[in-house]
């Protein structure tokens, strides 16, 4: 059977900066647009709005700049408005060459926002898209609000595609605007339009208010839409938009009928840096990016595993440059701590992994967290053993932070019984501790990890004098861990969480 193919658009740089307190630079916006066209191979992506802002005109000429000597300038979109020929000559100046004209899908939306009939609308839609053609600008359009204009006012929805059948259009995209859509109204809206205009390219464009938006997706592919309009995490307004993620691996996992080009090991790679840009932290919980998601907790799935892989699924982490890994905690059973001691290259008797068992068991119930980096310590201490000694020791330190000067730190570090110390300014007391360690490991000649996570938590309801867990996330040789440390002031936090990494690399 020939499978139908599905052109992905991805609006993060668009729908999804409409994400409460999200702001790209125009740099950001490049690195974006380069790896989504390259590094993923979507089909088109949409970056702007036009005629918003000086930072996001620089952004779309830089970004255009780039697509022309790529030759993808017809894969970039910018949503654009029928303002009497104004976001053309924006597009002009930026280099853009397909719109996305904004206009109005529902009667309701025509009527009170733009108090105008359909017959002025559809003349005033026609000037702009025959301006653009005289400008070899490309045109799709949105219908906004469609969904609740096929609920409300189909007549009015039906008038105005068969005035768009006439226009030089390439694309027809009909956004779920509010978010108001079921499954099963999905398929009937869009199965009606398909049939009656065969001929038109369809895009869907989902909203998550309702936590349907990818059940949805799969309804709108149903109903025989040409195109879909996702974001990175899911990012967009209120609830956010149809998350890139979940939507490929749907459909290469449910729908064999149909083809993306979207390459799945890379998409893990790029929420990451979208989180890191934006600021907007992923749900551990989220699937196929979160954190968690390919974490066994409960000791009998890790049993399972070992035993024929009971409790794998189709979403094997590997698909999407991911590992799967086993949580320790109250629910740990032996098979948990086995898997985590065979990364570690540990090794220990029957009897002892009872009883680092039962320690990790306990720490679990006071609602400690416990990573794989904290089992040697556990031993350690559970064992009374040298099975885990600590080689490299901060001794002591000076912090200094005085208003009008920078930050600075004097370390003293025992390294195999030498004591070396440092000092080194930062741009806070954490930076500065980090210069001076670098400063000594440089001398030793030695590579430090590279940090790329740093975070921060106080139980909920605290005061200021509440103990602080910082929990660090650094890089080695391709391999990420993480560890944590805990004292009532956070830098120092910080610096108990870097002494176990030291002595973890």
């Amino acid at each position: 059977m020939e499978k139908r193919k599905i052109e992905i658009m991805d609006t993060t740089l668009r729908d999804g900066e409409q994400t409460s307190g999200v702001s790209f630079s125009a740099a950001e916006k490049l690195t974006i647009a380069q790896l989504l066209l390259e590094e993923l191979n979507v089909d088109r992506i949409e970056i702007a709005s036009a005629r918003v802002s000086e930072g996001e005109f620089q952004g779309v000429k830089g970004i255009m700049s780039w697509a022309q000597e790529k030759g993808y300038t017809n894969r970039i979109e910018v949503l654009t408005f029928v303002d009497g020929g104004l976001s053309i000559e924006w597009m002009k100046k930026s280099g853009a060459k397909v719109q996305n004209l904004l206009t109005k899908g529902s009667l309701n939306h025509l009527t009170h926002q733009l108090k105008k009939t359909p017959e002025q609308h559809f003349s005033e839609i026609a000037k702009t898209i025959s301006l653009a053609k005289e400008n070899n600008i490309e045109t799709n359009v949105y219908l906004e609000d469609w969904s609740n204009g096929m609920r409300n006012s189909p007549e009015y929805v039906f008038q105005y595609l068969d005035f768009i059948a006439t226009q030089p259009v390439k694309r027809v995209l009909l956004p779920d605007t509010l978010g108001v859509l079921i499954p099963e109204h999905t398929f009937e809206y869009l199965s009606k339009i398909t049939a009656r205009y065969p001929n038109i390219h369809f895009d869907f464009h989902a909203h998550n208010d309702y936590d349907l938006s990818i059940a949805n997706v799969m309804e709108a592919l149903k109903a025989g839409v040409h195109g879909l309009h996702v974001t990175v995490n899911g990012m967009g307004e209120r609830a956010g938009n149809a998350p890139l993620e979940s939507t490929v691996a749907v459909i290469n996992d449910f729908m064999p009928e149909i083809e993306i080009n979207v390459k799945e090991p890379s998409l893990y790679k790029v929420s990451k840096l979208v989180e890191a840009f934006t600021g907007y932290r992923i749900p551990a919980n989220k699937p196929i990016v979160g954190d968690n998601v390919f974490t066994q907790t409960a000791g009998i799935h890790a049993d399972g595993d070992n035993k024929n892989n009971l409790y794998f699924n189709d979403l094997l982490p590997e698909r999407f440059g991911r590992k799967r890994q086993y949580a320790l905690g109250k629910t740990s059973g032996k098979a948990n701590i086995e898997k985590n001691l065979q990364e570690l290259g540990l090794k220990l008797n029957q009897e002892d992994i009872k009883l680092v068992t039962q320690r990790i068991i306990e720490l679990g119930d006071k609602k400690e967290t416990v990573t794989k980096e904290d089992l040697p310590y556990i031993i350690s201490d559970v064992l009374h053993s040298k099975i885990f000694e600590e080689k490299i020791v901060v001794e002591s330190y000076i912090l200094s932070h005085a208003k009008g000067m920078r930050p600075s730190t004097t370390l003293s570090l025992r390294i195999d019984g030498e004591l070396i110390e440092e000092h080194a300014q930062g741009d806070g007391q954490f930076d500065a501790f980090m210069n001076a360690l670098g400063k000594i490991y440089k001398g030793k000649n030695l590579e430090l990890p590279k940090l790329i996570d740093y975070a921060v938590r106080i139980p909920p309801g605290s005061s200021s004098d509440a103990l602080c867990e910082t929990v660090i996330t650094w890089t080695n040789n391709g391999k990420e861990f993480k560890t944590r440390g805990l004292d009532s002031d956070q830098t120092v936090a910080a610096i108990v969480a870097t002494q176990k990494m030291l002595n973890v690399v």
